[in-house]
């Protein structure tokens, strides 16, 4: 079991409806070690892969991304979910509906933070229908760069999102998948992985 695995068994709550609660200590208080060993194994996952820019969707993405974008020593580019005063009305649209949140959310990024040069690694969260990442993936497109990969930190693989993902020939790094839970029980079994990552304190890695 690796160090997610471990942490959603010891600190994740199974809620009615398929959803993994998770907010104490990825998307609502954030354990920082565990967000740097996220970052550290995804940049491991992609070793070889030229990156030069990291692309997450508000908000709960965002924290993996800075990490990661701080060992790429790249920039973050996180798509808005909400407009404001000072939003720009030249930018990439694309819509993502919200397992969690039963919506659908129009998202955008502001045309210059993505371009025909960005070779783009997409960072999330979580990965369920793959709304969000095909979201991310079309605003990529829009701009006419590339995506280099898709790094979540945890697959719902009892849902299509991965494997759509991964037919279309993405590079998709998942460090938990989810085989199955049970809301009566509360309990996960993981999906085995090919290649196993250590347990250890990133704060201890050389970059």
């Amino acid at each position: 079991m690796n160090f997610l695995e471990q942490k959603i068994v010891e600190d994740g709550v199974i809620k009615e409806g398929n959803i993994l609660k998770v907010d104490n200590f990825l998307n609502h208080q954030i354990d920082v070690d565990i967000i740097r060993q996220i970052a550290y194994e995804l940049k491991r996952r992609f070793r070889g892969k030229q990156v030069n820019k990291i692309l997450t969707i508000e908000a709960s993405g965002i924290a993996i991304a800075t990490v990661l974008a701080d060992l790429y020593d790249v920039p973050v580019v996180f798509a808005k979910k909400s407009q404001t005063a000072n939003s720009t009305d030249d930018k990439y649209m694309a819509q993502a509906y919200s397992f969690t949140h039963k919506r659908m959310n129009n998202v955008f990024v502001s045309r210059p933070y993505l371009t025909a040069a960005d070779k783009v690694l997409i960072v999330d969260d979580f990965l369920a229908d793959g709304q969000a990442a095909n979201a991310l993936i079309d605003l990529v497109h829009q701009a006419g760069g590339e995506v280099v990969g898709i790094g979540i930190a945890i697959e719902k693989g009892q849902q299509q999102g991965g494997r759509l993902l991964r037919e279309a020939g993405y590079q998709l790094e998942s460090i938990a998948i989810l085989q199955s839970m049970d809301y009566a029980t509360q309990t996960i079994v993981f999906k085995e992985q090919p290649t196993r990552l250590q347990s250890c304190n990133a704060k201890q890695q050389a970059r």
